[in-house]
């Protein structure tokens, strides 16, 4: 059976999974890429280095988020967004979606000397100095999400 999620299950499935696909285009490119994040119910926040996504996101903020949970070809759900992005420049709000992005990415990683390739740190302190870490936020504006699930 196919249907759409409801405002709740949108939100759930938004709340619960750590990676995400970002769509954007700019310049007669588009490109989609994953990325770890975490949603506050608002916007989507996530990190990067300097890089094609980044600079297609400056030139154009309007972007495309997606996330999907697959037990199998029958039974999934999957979400889509539509927001703006924009960078995090304030040093307070940088840290509160850095600190969140760690909480929800750290538990996931296996083994005891694993660690992302980029954009974490020891030392708080090295972001901006040593690490080149762009935080941002894409502001939903728009959300719609399907299912099936086998009968």
């Amino acid at each position: 059976m196919l249907g759409k999620l409801n405002e709740a299950q949108i939100e759930d499935l938004l709340m619960s999974l750590p990676v995400g696909r970002i769509g954007c285009h700019a310049e007669g490119t588009t490109y989609i890429v994953p990325v770890n994040y975490f949603y506050d119910g608002k916007a989507i926040y996530a990190h990067s280095g300097k890089g094609m996504k980044i600079d297609m996101m400056r030139i154009n903020p309007k972007v495309c988020f997606q996330v999907d949970a697959i037990d199998d070809l029958l039974n999934w759900e999957s979400v889509i967004a539509w927001g703006e992005f924009e960078e995090i420049l304030n040093l307070q709000e940088k840290t509160h979606a850095m600190q969140n992005i760690i909480n929800r990415v750290m538990p996931l990683l296996k083994g005891k000397d694993a660690q992302p390739s980029h954009g974490f740190t020891n030392n708080a302190s090295d972001v901006g100095n040593n690490v080149e870490l762009i935080l941002y936020k894409i502001t939903l504006t728009q959300k719609t999400g399907r299912f099936e699930k086998e009968l």
